[in-house]
């Protein structure tokens, strides 16, 4: 066992306090880890509810435990849990798991995204179970007046070397007096029985039974609803209303118009927000306000460039936003021209140009990606009930946190007097992470009075803003006459970011390396999307890879691993941000299972490797013909994400990602022509359908004892270029530009 302080100042850590009924509750800091105990202990007051999660045993020895971190299908709401109950040493039929409350003086870190939920709350999980796993030895102890050196825990009952046994809801009252022990003892992951096994989702049977659980599903008697209308394209914005006609439609209480922000509003990372000035309809029911929608007679306008107050973190900027209607045609016409243009230099090792100019080979190449919208599956949509002295608004947000403050300042409201209540999501992929219409609910609410339920149609959703950028990257390989790689150059930029991880791999493997970056303006509004940035850097430079692989006439895997046993063995600078050794068992590991060294007879096969969110990952895509047509023979991946919590869940999420990914690859693009989006609904905005995906992922982690790391994002960006790689073959040509369904013939 692993011995671990609870906490210098015990009372930071950990707190108990006897139940109304008998029993033991138990708040602990969900990540105490990531502060400081001084930090720890000044900000926590004294008394328990002021901790940050907490878990209850009763008497009858049912033990219930919170799940802080809001849930959008990544299985959080159970692996989290699993890690307290593996602790505490407890029987998993006796655990019930309650979705926590918001509360930001309870809880810290209650936000859904960056692949770092079971990552950041590992330790400060496994301390919460261990300790009050302790604290019931220690009660036992005392009642039965033996050292609680004799006693053992098993499945929630404590036994004594005498054969005495007792039940952990029978001393989890006296528990509750005792104080918290300076240290206890962690388990180790040999003897692991709740983590590495596969517990099924918590809320299944309310998923399968149609239970609420949406933020659709949440209702109010006497809810009024509403519905919006922006401006119809990007670099516009509302000149004047007439609802006249529509307030006179049944069911219609009113139109206005809000503005979703105030204009000396300082906004946060996550303020993002497209059409700050809106048309409001509200009514009693969503066909009507529908319907009323379309009778509005509305005029619009282009707005002038202007600045916006930006306060990231307590970080002050100016952000300027450019006038003008944008046009995917222009777009990539001043991509390609910033590409060749003296960029921003991110990193420099060796003396590129030389190695260049002396290369007996050079390879370049040029990757392009369009805006991509997020399209969850459960449409945008809010609740929220504004009174004079309280605001209470509930939905599907991957932020709460990050939008208390905001939506406090809107609404001139103490944050005390704000309670955000968390439902569980359908989907979220970044995008909700971006909670305007949080605003925008309480705001309209604010205004009639009257507790309201905002709604996007599919087509305001995909038309409204927040996408992923369009990039565009130039790589450029420079081989000697052996065949060595020895220079590499990317200079890659996007609208209006860049996706370039200059300190990535194959920066740190190569001895003369340059990284470039550009960014062009727009007032198209963008965001996290699944792996941010890492989606299209894994998807160029693991295509990219392979051509060099071939240009060298060398195997893709050979090649790699190459590299990564230079950057093992004499790395180049020092911030590579990458484990070479862990990057080449993943490509080992999907060698060996997808059987790479003797491929099946009429299979074109692709593979990439990626490292991003603190995990590898590599794939290997089986491409074949039926009936002339290429379809998914198999795909293998391989997962370096540390100690797998929950298998079944982490099956499922590499899957997801995997068909994702290829969905994105194969099909998804948005375009704009005069600042308007061409594609509003899933007509003409193409998803991988069913009978379009892989029928067949073989999934297998490595393991490796350490401690996890992310798994939503990383299966992502590589399978954009395993699948590249194998497309290639199969048609003996090289694809450059996403979404690749549109030059396959």
């Amino acid at each position: 066992m692993t011995q671990i302080k609870t906490s210098q100042n015990r009372r930071s850590f950990l707190k108990t306090s006897a139940l109304a009924g008998g029993g033991m509750m138990i708040g602990f800091n969900w990540l105490l880890y990531s502060k400081s105990n001084e930090s720890a202990s000044t900000q926590i007051p004294d008394e328990w509810y002021n901790l940050n999660a907490y878990l209850k045993i009763a008497k009858d020895g049912t033990v219930t435990i919170m799940a802080p971190n809001p849930e959008f299908g990544q299985n959080v709401k159970t692996s989290l849990p699993m890690i307290v109950a593996e602790e505490l040493d407890v029987d998993w039929d006796d655990v019930v798991v309650e979705q926590a409350p918001f509360n930001t003086d309870l809880y810290t870190r209650q936000f859904a995204g960056g692949s770092q939920s079971v990552r950041q709350g590992w330790n400060a999980l496994r301390t919460a179970g261990a300790t009050a796993r302790q604290l019931l030895i220690n009660a036992a102890a005392q009642q039965w007046n033996v050292p609680a050196s004799e006693i053992t825990t098993i499945i929630g009952v404590i036994t004594h070397s005498s054969g005495k046994t007792i039940k952990y809801g029978e001393v989890a009252q006296l528990a509750s007096k005792l104080e918290v022990p300076e240290t206890i003892e962690l388990k180790k992951a040999e003897n692991f029985t709740i983590i590495s096994s596969s517990k099924k989702n918590v809320e299944l049977p309310g998923i399968v039974s149609g239970k609420p659980l949406f933020g659709l599903d949440y209702k109010v008697e006497g809810m009024k609803y509403t519905t919006i209308a922006h401006p119809p394209a990007f670099g516009m914005k509302l000149k004047s209303i007439d609802g006249s006609e529509a307030k006179n439609m049944p069911g219609i209480t009113d139109v206005f118009t809000i503005d979703v922000y105030k204009d000396d509003y300082e906004q946060n990372i996550f303020d993002t927000v497209t059409f700050n000035k809106l048309a409001v309809v509200v009514g009693d029911s969503t066909w009507q306000v529908m319907q009323a929608k379309k009778a509005l007679k509305l005029e619009w306008e282009l707005f002038d460039e202007y600045t916006q107050k930006m306060s990231v973190f307590g970080n002050k900027s100016e952000k300027i936003v450019p006038a003008g209607l944008e046009s995917t045609e222009k777009h990539m016409e001043q991509m390609q021209a910033k590409s060749n243009e003296p960029a921003k230099e991110l990193r420099k090792d060796g003396n590129p140009e030389e190695a260049f100019k002396n290369a007996a080979k050079i390879i370049e190449s040029t990757y392009t990606a369009p805006f991509l919208a997020h399209n969850a599956m459960e449409p945008i949509n809010f609740f929220a009930n504004v009174t004079s002295d309280k605001a209470i608004v509930a939905g599907p947000l991957q932020a709460p946190q990050l939008i208390e403050d905001t939506v406090a300042t809107r609404l001139g409201m103490n944050k005390e007097n704000i309670e955000i209540i968390m439902t569980r999501m359908g989907g979220g992929f970044g995008r909700r992470a971006y909670s305007h219409e949080l605003v925008e609910a309480a705001v309209i609410s604010q205004k009639i009075k009257s507790p309201v339920k905002l709604f996007y149609t599919r087509e305001e959703d995909m038309t409204y803003g927040i996408y992923r950028p369009a990039y565009h990257i130039k790589f450029r390989a420079a081989l000697d006459e052996n065949n060595n790689l020895t220079a590499y150059h990317i200079n890659g930029g996007g609208i209006p970011e860049s996706p370039i991880h200059e300190n990535r791999f194959p920066a740190g493997a190569v001895d003369n390396y340059l990284a470039e970056s550009w960014e062009i303006n727009s007032n198209i509004t963008i965001g996290a999307f699944r792996a941010p940035r890492s989606n299209f850097m894994g998807a160029s430079e693991q295509a990219f890879l392979d051509e060099v692989a071939i240009a060298a006439g060398k195997d893709p895997i050979d090649f790699r691993i190459e590299l990564f046993n230079k950057a093992k063995n004499t790395p180049v600078g020092k911030d590579n941000d990458y484990d070479a050794e862990r990057y080449m068992e993943v490509l080992k590991l999907v060698r060996e299972k997808s059987n790479w060294d003797s491929p099946k007879t009429g299979v074109y096969r692709g593979v990439a490797a990626y490292y991003c969110h603190n995990s590898y990952v590599a794939h290997v895509v089986d491409l074949k013909l039926e009936n002339d047509k290429l379809v998914f023979d198999k795909i293998y991946s391989a997962v370096d994400c540390g100690i797998v919590v929950n298998k079944d869940a982490a099956k499922n999420m590499v899957e997801g990602a995997v068909t994702d990914g290829l969905g994105n690859a194969m099909f998804g693009k948005m375009t704009f022509k005069d600042g308007v989006p061409q594609k509003s609904n899933f007509y003409n905005y193409k998803m991988i359908r069913i009978n379009e995906a892989p029928k067949d992922i073989e999934v297998h982690f490595v393991n490796n004892g350490q401690d996890p790391t992310g798994l939503g994002e990383p299966p992502f960006p590589p399978i954009f270029a395993a699948y590249t790689n194998a497309l290639s073959r199969a048609k003996n040509r090289r694809f450059y530009n996403h979404p690749f369904m549109e030059e396959v013939s």
